[in-house]
């Protein structure tokens, strides 16, 4: 049996830094422009991989933990090279591969460390409920990121599974399943034991509740805990009891892309590891702080060790109180 199961995107991942780009500033927001018909310096390039799914599977087997991704890949080489890297971090490949193209994102490194992203979703958003073998669906635990088209039915699939079988499973959707609203999403939301998503998001599903409190209490009267991160702001949980707020701390960012995923993937971690909703804060805290140093969704994820040393320190404040 499989502590966890993650089910959502890959992709190959491709970073690119140009040279002297082009700068607008408007409304006091810079914008990183690129001229049409015209050819333009790559200053700097970089290959990962990445998507929800392999990112957080990757971030869970390096904590220690029996995981196993769930997905569909292409045939192709790209969809090898995923297969491959999965089986270098001790990640149990449960999906399919067919012919077709595997996932494939652009990431345009922006000023501020900001950053654009050109993704085409490839055979990850085909998967079907016959390409799931449901026997091999025994864990203890499920991860369910973003899915759309195809795979976003059979997802919901899974979700049925999980209740039905008793397995705790956390979710982190994306802005644009968020926007499908929560009567959509309700099958996913309502029991879910983690719900994690940025507060762009929960508005999204909270309607016209735009602050962190009442987008906390809306959504926790239908996830067990609901997390919600707001950039530079930090993030923020409720328990139905008490609203803890993590507090961030001045970290020299490098890029920011796999953070949303790292800190989501550590958070639930540190609750199925049993420790204290405000360690598990923290966790994920550590966890995106680390891979906003370094190019890559997946370059510095940190080990168990690490991990938990780094929490012992105390140096991520979590304010706890009653809401």
């Amino acid at each position: 049996m499989h502590d966890i199961i993650t089910v959502g995107g890959a992709t190959q991942d491709v970073f690119i830094r140009t040279k002297n780009p082009e700068i607008i500033h408007k409304n006091h927001i810079h914008e990183v422009c690129y001229p049409v018909g015209t050819k333009i310096l790559v200053d700097k390039i970089y290959f990962d991989t990445g998507g929800g799914g392999t990112n957080s599977a990757v971030a869970f087997s390096r904590l220690g933990l029996r995981t196993a991704y769930l997905g569909k890949l292409g045939t192709d080489i790209i969809g090898r090279d995923i297969s491959e890297s999965l089986k270098k971090e001790k990640v149990d490949f449960i999906g399919k591969r067919e012919k077709g193209t595997t996932g494939y994102s652009v990431i345009l490194i922006g000023i501020e460390k900001d950053r654009t992203i050109l993704t085409y979703k490839g055979v990850v958003d085909d998967l079907r409920e016959e390409d799931v073998d449901f026997r091999k669906l025994k864990a203890k635990w499920l991860y369910i990121s973003s899915m759309i088209g195809k795979s976003f039915e059979t997802a919901e699939k899974i979700v049925n599974f999980a209740k039905k079988n008793k397995i705790k499973y956390a979710f982190n959707p994306s802005t644009y399943l968020a926007k499908k609203g929560a009567k959509r999403l309700k099958n996913f939301i309502n029991g879910c034991d983690i719900l994690v998503l940025n507060k762009e998001e929960a508005s999204y599903l909270a309607g016209k509740n735009k602050k962190i409190d009442g987008l906390l209490k809306n959504l926790q009267a239908h996830a067990k805990i609901v997390v919600i991160t707001d950039g530079k702001n930090g993030a923020y949980a409720y328990n139905g009891i008490e609203k803890y707020a993590v507090v961030p701390r001045k970290i020299k960012a490098v890029e920011t892309t796999g953070a949303g995923d790292a800190f989501a993937s550590g958070v639930t971690a540190g609750v199925m590891l049993g420790k204290s909703l405000e360690d598990s804060l923290r966790m994920g805290q550590f966890e995106a702080e680390s891979v906003i140093q370094y190019i890559g969704a997946k370059n510095k994820l940190l080990s168990r060790r690490e991990l938990e040393k780094l929490v012992k320190t105390g140096h991520v404040k979590v304010i706890k109180k009653r809401l």
